[in-house]
């Protein structure tokens, strides 16, 4: 494995368990961002919804429903999405409470397990799996 670059080798010590360990505490923060990611997708979904009833207001208005357009009003627009929150105070408490806490945990696990690299599984099954001196399957970019 003396093609790879230091950051992706396995540092010595490291047992197949550790390496492991640290990978899947990678893989669950990897999980985790994708759930972030659709998380502030909900943000700013909400935030269009509620700008959207907006022109439903006013088409109701024009449309002469002025108490249909008023019931819109006064318990769709600007309504919290959860107790007391908008959906940018869901995103925040979560990013407080959840997100940042978890990748603290991962650092430090990958810290003591691998020496804070990351991907050595990953880099390691590269090795095995490519077809060496093959264009297309080099160990690292040049």
């Amino acid at each position: 494995m003396a093609t790879m670059r230091e950051e992706h080798r396995r540092p010595d010590g490291a047992s197949d368990a550790d390496v492991e360990g640290a990978g899947k505490m990678t893989e669950a923060l990897e999980r985790l961002e994708r759930a972030r990611g659709h998380l502030y997708t909900f943000h700013q979904l909400m935030g269009e919804t509620d700008l959207l009833l907006d022109e439903v207001i006013a088409a109701l208005e024009r449309g002469g429903h002025d108490d249909l357009a008023e019931h819109v009003r006064v318990d769709l627009l600007g309504r919290n999405v959860l107790d007391g929150r908008w959906s940018f105070q869901v995103v925040e408490e979560f990013d407080d409470t959840y997100w940042s806490r978890f990748r603290e945990h991962e650092q430090t696990l990958r810290e003591a397990l691998t020496g804070g690299r990351r991907h050595i599984a990953e880099a390691e099954m590269k090795q095995e799996r490519r077809t060496h001196g093959r264009d297309g399957h080099e160990a690292e970019p040049p």
